[in-house]
C-alpha cells in the first residue's frame, strides 16, 4: 500500500510539473515577461525545452514577444540554442521578420550562423537584403573579437 502512495504523489508531482511547464511556454509564445522572469527567478531552469527542443527564448522570439526575449536574455537563456529542426531564436525572429527581436537577440550576442538554417541563411533564402546585411556584419565584428 506505501508503494501506491509514492506513486501516486510521484503521478501528481509529475502531472502538476508538466502543467507548469505548460504554462510557462504559453507564457513566452503570449509574452508574459512577468511571469517568465517570476518563475525563472525561483529557479525554473531558464533554457527548459518542450517536446520540440523549444526554448522559452525561442518561443517568445518567434512570437515577437520583446519583453519576454529581454526578460529571458537577462536571466541568461541561451540566444543559440537550437530546437529539434535546428531553428534558433534569431533565425526565427527573421523569419518572422521583426527587427526589434532580431536586434535584441543580436544584442546578447547570438550567432547568425548557428543554427540549420542558419539566420543569415534565413534571410537570404526570403530576399531580406537589409538583415542580411546587418547579420553578416555581426558576423564580421564577433570575428574581430
Amino acid at each position: 500500500m506505501a508503494d501506491n502512495v509514492i506513486d501516486d504523489q510521484t503521478t501528481t508531482i509529475d502531472a502538476e510539473l508538466m502543467d507548469l511547464a505548460a504554462r510557462l511556454f504559453d507564457a513566452a509564445r503570449n509574452g508574459d515577461a512577468a511571469m517568465l522572469a517570476a518563475y525563472v527567478d525561483a529557479g525554473v531552469p531558464v533554457n527548459l525545452t518542450n517536446a520540440s527542443g523549444d526554448t522559452m527564448v525561442m518561443l517568445a522570439a518567434y512570437y515577437g514577444n520583446e519583453s519576454a526575449v529581454a526578460a529571458l536574455i537577462a536571466r541568461g537563456a541561451d540566444v543559440d540554442r537550437p530546437n529539434d529542426r535546428g531553428q534558433t531564436p534569431l533565425a526565427g525572429a527573421v523569419f518572422k521578420n521583426d527587427s526589434t527581436v532580431i536586434e535584441l537577440l543580436l544584442s546578447a550576442d547570438a550567432d547568425p550562423l548557428a543554427g540549420a538554417p542558419s539566420a543569415l541563411e534565413t534571410a537570404r533564402y526570403f530576399e531580406r537584403a537589409d538583415i542580411a546585411r546587418q547579420l553578416a556584419g555581426h558576423v564580421e565584428r564577433r570575428a574581430v573579437r
